[in-house]
């Protein structure tokens, strides 16, 4: 968790920064000498108010005495359940085995070991330094998981992750893989990848099963084509599944690479987020998740990416990772008018935050306004250029200058574009006249962006991200769908019973409000998964109070995601 919540704690009042769109930026409050944030203290009684404490949720014969937690004390306080959208389970190699063999043989699991020890970027420590150095081989991950005992074992147990709910503060937890997403990176086996992620996908709901009424895990799904993602959507759903993790975007090798680099995986490559200019269309996985009324949700990173594979620092590859996939797969989709095409599909961008969500937002409606095409033609158009009055402004203007002599028919004639030579306004006119960047989305007016952005995306955020805060600012005009992910199980929780208090500190420093906070961890997670498929929560401890939600969520204004 964060590092410096004291030090955050004995600032004066603050205000998020902006200057970061990353993942995490835990210390960058600014302070105002003005005021200053009282000392903690407990949270006050609240007498005559009725409190429904998490142990309301959970069946009579399964209460214990509440855990003296500050995050259980905050739970307990609340008139609504707790969702974790996005906590994490640690998927360990032999079980995982064991599933790959009854679903695949014996021989598909000693080929799939073989694949994991020789996977880019999970195979740094066996390759020679100057090999790494030579090759841009990105720097592998170390120390990345948590070291309390109980966390530890509950993240690889289910039994003992359901166990430790109530202590976390958590009334229903959203399990996502971590296993998982290493397979959907380096499984570049076309033969061995779709046995690899069938056996995922029944492990997952199996070891799960027991547990569905407080913890729902995600299923994997590989995006590599549309024919196989449709496929593993189809056994995934078959499994009882209805939680999928899908990766944002693929790899693909740049084909033009292939007259001289036969090996396709030795090619540069280019990002394919499934949206503008894909090689395959993508809409049948997008209507099959409607008709399967699953949400969709990202959980992609970017290291390894050009800008990203240091040989020598993980975190120099990791800082914004997340952000920064989120980032492309979210304008292709938006501008391949993939949310005006389905829109009633949700999108969830899982652990990247919100910072850069509201920096994409602002880009689209700049560009929108100054590039939309009736704006263009009136104001951009090459031809509305009055060269005859440039030419007399130019020629007062350089009189006797040499730089310019003899050189102005040149350039009114065939000059003006900065950027290729010889190439005339009527020509520059002429070619692109028929050009919009915007025709596959439908844009009308600055309402159209606010629906297409607003109503179909929602971000996972971490309990100690301040950015989280920009997305309830009114002022911007638009309140972005942010979703409490915990992401329990990884390196930044050292103690899974601080996830919850320290989410609640935005609310004690006076950044958002009760509501707010009632929103980010349960009404957004609601309205995405229960906004596909109103059942999505039926058999939960959470089940009344998700259906209560979504009658209340129905009387929200749906253009801006306002309640």
């Amino acid at each position: 968790m964060c590092a410096n919540r004291a030090a955050r704690d004995s600032l004066p009042a603050a205000t998020p920064s902006v200057a970061s769109n990353g993942r995490r930026c835990c210390a960058s409050w600014s302070a105002t000498a003005e005021l200053r944030i009282a000392p903690r203290r407990p949270l006050p009684p609240a007498p005559g108010r009725r409190v429904t404490p998490v142990s309301a949720y959970v069946p009579k014969q399964e209460r214990r005495t509440m855990p003296e937690t500050k995050s259980a004390k905050v739970r307990s306080r609340l008139k609504h359940p707790i969702i974790d959208a996005d906590g994490h389970w640690l998927e360990v190699q032999p079980v995982f085995m064991d599933y790959l063999a009854e679903v695949a043989g014996a021989k598909l699991v000693d080929r799939y070991r073989d694949t994991l020890k020789k996977a880019v970027g999970y195979n740094w420590y066996t390759v020679d330094p100057a090999i790494r150095d030579r090759s841009r081989m990105r720097r592998q991950g170390w120390w990345g998981f948590p070291t309390n005992v109980m966390d530890r074992a509950a993240c690889i147990v289910p039994a003992v992750f359901r166990e430790r709910l109530d202590d976390w503060g958590v009334d229903l937890a959203l399990v996502y893989p971590t296993l998982g997403f290493m397979l959907l990176d380096v499984m570049k086996d076309s033969e061995l990848r779709p046995v690899v992620m069938r056996a995922y996908n029944v492990m997952a709901a199996d070891m799960f099963r027991p547990f569905a009424d407080r913890m729902i895990p995600a299923g994997v799904i590989p995006m590599t084509t549309p024919q196989e993602a449709l496929e593993h959507l189809e056994h995934a759903h078959s499994l009882g599944i209805k939680l999928v993790m899908m990766n944002g975007n693929v790899r693909r090798p740049l084909e033009i690479d292939a007259d001289w680099q036969p090996d396709p995986t030795r090619r540069r490559y280019y990002i394919d987020a499934f949206g503008v200019d894909s090689p395959y269309d993508y809409d049948p996985v997008w209507r099959k998740c409607v008709d399967l009324k699953l949400a969709v949700t990202f959980h992609t990173g970017t290291q390894g990416w050009a800008d990203r594979c240091s040989p020598s620092n993980y975190v120099l590859n990791h800082l914004g990772h997340f952000a920064h996939s989120h980032q492309v797969t979210a304008r292709t989709l938006f501008m391949g008018g993939v949310t005006e095409r389905f829109p009633t599909l949700k999108f969830g961008f899982m652990e990247g935050g919100s910072g850069w969500a509201t920096t994409l937002y602002s880009d689209i409606l700049g560009h929108w306004k100054k590039r939309n095409l009736p704006f263009m033609r009136r104001h951009t158009n090459p031809e509305l250029l009055n060269l005859k009055r440039l030419r007399r402004v130019m020629e007062k203007h350089t009189k006797g200058n040499q730089r310019f002599e003899g050189k102005l028919d040149s350039i009114i004639e065939a000059n003006l574009d900065i950027f290729v030579p010889d190439v005339s306004q009527a020509e520059l006119a002429r070619r692109d006249m028929d050009s919009d960047d915007f025709s596959r989305t439908n844009i009308r007016s600055e309402a159209d962006v606010r629906r297409l952005y607003a109503k179909n995306f929602f971000f996972g955020c971490e309990a100690d991200d301040p950015m989280t805060t920009v997305a309830f600012n009114d002022k911007l005009g638009l309140r972005l769908k942010t979703l409490l992910g915990s992401d329990i199980g990884h390196f930044d929780v050292v103690d899974a019973t601080k996830v919850i208090e320290e989410a609640w500190e935005m609310v004690e420093h006076g950044f958002i409000s009760k509501f707010n906070f009632r929103e980010f961890t349960f009404g957004n997670a609601v309205a995405l998964h229960g906004g596909m498929h109103p059942g999505f929560f039926k058999g939960t401890v959470v089940e009344a109070a998700a259906e209560r939600e979504l009658a209340r969520a129905a009387a929200s204004t749906p253009e801006t995601g306002h309640r």
